[in-house]
């Protein structure tokens, strides 16, 4: 009997009712395992109205109480990071270190949840004026809700809620249909944890449930990680529903590789940068940009670390790369490489064909490498979300750099140089939100934020940090004046001398 994933609701697990459910498959066999319900505009309602009557408790608690709550939250998803990890190889197909590896990331932004007694500090001027001083103070907002992705199905949960709450905030969790598993584990830890019942809930649905949160006239806020397109309608949907919203897109991560770069270095960052998590990251490498006369050596040197990469089930530890979330997925990625050499790119490896022993029907792609790609191509232009990567040669690296800007997303980048002043010229010249000197993926730690520029971030905000903190609040400055007690009416004794 296929198993079924329901909602977290009120701090409790209620079953759908719409009768729409979603399957949810194992990547690596490509049997359906679980159904996931899927919400109605009902439950939508019944799950922003637990987070409302939550909200009437939890916005007003104490800092400490909710620091409380965070610290055993912290401990308990430490101690079951295993389990965690193992839900997600099951629904995602991630290699089982990869799904620890997000679990870890996920943690950082409970810590900096843990320490918000410092992030929420307010600021005081004293005598502005005579007897007046001015304080600015920053409150919550209300219920708000999360829109999630399916390649990091706990990560990306866990950059939004843990702040959103510590913040006192209540929040409604829309996770992927496609891998739903984690989302439920990590509220059922938080309620064991001491977290009220519907200050967290997970809602599963597709466009309805999502439809359904930006109109919603109580929720304050929407945090999206995805797509460009589907952020951009998040944006303008729920910005035009008078919400705050951070709406992170796409990206199409290139890496600069200057002349005086260690090739090897290079090459090793360029494998894993591109192939990791079978290339299902927004932070991916998917562009080498080599300059000058280095190009085939580093394209040898990628080609021979990339061969030696050992495809297989995300739950056998021989395993360094599983398969693709879905068979319609593998498909469109595979569709870009076999489409390559007519569009004018040398195809060095093709992973289209790849399958796995024992696991014939499961969504395998092995790892492709195109060289001397255009810019004008699909390959090149579109984010393909899977273990492709594109090598573009340039002449200077004036060159690499005005390639680089002309593409429509900033999310990451990357120089791998020894040359700190070109390192310096970058950084300030790239037009990218994160950059890495030497770092293939500059995913910002937990007390930074992470965020890109142009068609990868709509939205003022960027994700956790100071601007996670000052997204999931809002301001407030209060002027005060109080007479000196001196001046107290007659018959008013404050021991205080008069002054007249």
């Amino acid at each position: 009997m296929t198993k079924t994933v329901n909602h977290w609701i009120g701090g409790k697990t209620v079953e759908g009712t719409s009768g729409q459910y979603g399957p949810v498959t194992d990547p690596a066999t490509g049997a359906v395992t679980t159904q996931v319900a899927l919400a109605s505009v009902e439950e939508v309602d019944a799950a922003v109205a637990a987070a409302k009557a939550a909200y009437a408790t939890w916005g007003t608690s104490s800092l400490a109480q909710r620091t409380t709550v965070l610290f055993r939250y912290r401990a308990l998803l430490d101690a079951r990071r295993d389990d965690i990890a193992a839900l997600i190889t099951a629904e995602h197909g991630k290699v089982h270190s990869d799904a620890l590896g997000e679990v870890a990331r996920g943690l950082e932004i409970v810590e900096l949840a843990c320490g918000i007694t410092t992030q929420l500090k307010g600021e005081l001027s004293t005598q502005v004026s005579n007897r007046v001083d001015v304080s600015s103070i920053r409150q919550s907002l209300g219920v708000v809700a999360g829109i999630t992705p399916f390649n990091f199905p706990a990560m990306v949960p866990m950059w939004m809620f843990p702040l959103a709450i510590a913040c006192g905030n209540t929040f409604v969790l829309k996770p992927s249909e496609k891998d739903p598993s984690a989302a439920n584990l990590l509220a059922e830890l938080a309620s064991e944890a001491g977290l009220p019942d519907g200050v967290l809930n997970v809602l599963h649905g597709d466009k309805v449930a999502v439809d359904g949160l930006l109109n919603h006239p109580d929720v304050a806020a929407v945090s999206f990680v995805g797509s460009t397109p589907i952020a951009r309608y998040i944006h303008a949907t729920a910005s035009a529903n008078g919400k705050r919203v951070q709406a992170l897109g796409g990206a199409k991560n290139h890496m600069l590789v200057l002349p005086d770069a260690d090739l090897d270095a290079a090459a090793d960052a360029a494998v894993s940068a591109a192939y990791g998590s079978a290339g299902e990251r927004c932070m991916a490498i998917s562009a080498v940009v080599a300059v000058g006369a280095i190009g085939d050596e580093l394209v040898a040197k990628i080609r021979e670390r990339a061969e030696k990469i050992t495809i297989g089930p995300g739950n056998d530890p021989a395993s360094e790369m599983g398969p693709l979330i879905t068979a319609a997925h593998r498909d469109k990625v595979a569709s870009y490489v076999t489409g390559a050499a007519a569009q004018g790119a040398e195809v060095v490896l093709d992973g289209t064909g790849h399958t796995v022993e024992g696991f014939e029907d499961g969504h395998w792609i092995g790892l492709s490498l195109l060289d001397k790609v255009s810019t004008d191509s699909d390959a090149y232009k579109d984010e393909i979300f899977g273990p492709v990567l594109c090598v573009l040669r340039v002449d200077t690296y004036e060159d690499g750099v005005a390639l680089m800007n002309a593409s429509p997303f900033g999310n990451g980048t990357a120089i791998f140089t020894r040359d700190g002043g070109a390192a310096r010229r970058f950084q300030l010249e790239v037009e990218a939100g994160m950059v890495g000197v030497n770092v293939p993926i500059p995913v910002p730690v937990g007390y930074h934020s992470f965020g890109g520029w142009k068609d990868s971030l709509f939205g003022d905000h960027h994700i956790y940090g100071n601007d996670g903190v000052h997204f999931y609040t809002r301001g407030k400055v209060v002027t005060t004046r109080w007479p000196d007690p001196a001046d107290a009416p007659a018959g008013v004794d404050l021991g205080f001398p008069r002054n007249h």
